[in-house]
C-alpha cells in the first residue's frame, strides 16, 4: 500500500483523464457471487493494484473514438467463501487490453477484457486445484477530477484450472469493482 501511495504521489504531470503516452495508476476492490452451479454460493472479494499504460492517442470514429491501454494487475488479496470455508490467494494478472472511450462531461468509459493467473491456499472450488487462471471482462466508468479519479464497473470474472485436474467445474462471477486512481503523462 506505501509503494502505491508513492507511485499515485510520485513527480509526474497529472492529468484528468488518459493520453496517449500516459500511464493509469489505481488501487481497487471488488466483490461478488458465484453465478454457476455447484458454485453459485461462492463468494468473491479482492484488492489489486493497476499500472496502466495508455498506448494511442484518440483513434476511431463517432461513439467508438477512445484510446487503446495495455495493464497488469497485481492482486495481493483474492478470498473465495466456499462450502468447504475461506480460500485465501494471490493473483498477478499479467494482461488487462483496454479501450478507454473519449471523456464526455468528466467521464470516460471504457471497456476491459484480461486475465491471469490465481493461486489459494486451499483447493477453489473444492476438490480441484490450489493453482487456477482467470479471464474476465468489465464495461465501467471513470469519474474524472482535476487529479484524481474514480471508477465503477461491472465485471464477468471465470475462474479455472484449464484441466490441469479433474474435475474443473470452474467458478464464474460477477462482480462491482471500484477504484481510485490517477492518470499521469510523464514530464
Amino acid at each position: 500500500m506505501i509503494a502505491l501511495g508513492t507511485v499515485l504521489l510520485a513527480p509526474a504531470r497529472a492529468q484528468s483523464g488518459p493520453e496517449g503516452g500516459g500511464h493509469d495508476l489505481q488501487i481497487w476492490t471488488g466483490g461478488g457471487h458465484g453465478i454457476n452451479g455447484s458454485a453459485s454460493d461462492t463468494g468473491v472479494w479482492n484488492l489489486g493494484l493497476r499500472y496502466g499504460w495508455i498506448l494511442t492517442d484518440p483513434v476511431a470514429p463517432g461513439p467508438l473514438r477512445g484510446r487503446f491501454e495495455y495493464a497488469v494487475d497485481v492482486v495481493p488479496i483474492f478470498w473465495l467463501t466456499q462450502k468447504t470455508g475461506t480460500a485465501y490467494g494471490f493473483g498477478l494478472n499479467p494482461f488487462a487490453l483496454k479501450w478507454n472511450f473519449v471523456e464526455h462531461h468528466s467521464i470516460a468509459p471504457y471497456i476491459d477484457l484480461g486475465g491471469g493467473t490465481l493461486f489459494t491456499n486451499q483447493q477453489a472450488p473444492p476438490g480441484t486445484s490450489r493453482v487456477n487462471f482467470t479471464t474476465g471482462g468489465a464495461i465501467g466508468a471513470h469519474f474524472l477530477r482535476s487529479k484524481y479519479n474514480w471508477s465503477a464497473e461491472v465485471r464477468f470474472m471465470h475462474i479455472s484450472n484449464a484441466g490441469m485436474t479433474t474435475p474443473n467445474p470452474g467458478i464464474n462471477t460477477i462482480q462491482v469493482r471500484l477504484g481510485f486512481g490517477r492518470f499521469t503523462q510523464p514530464e
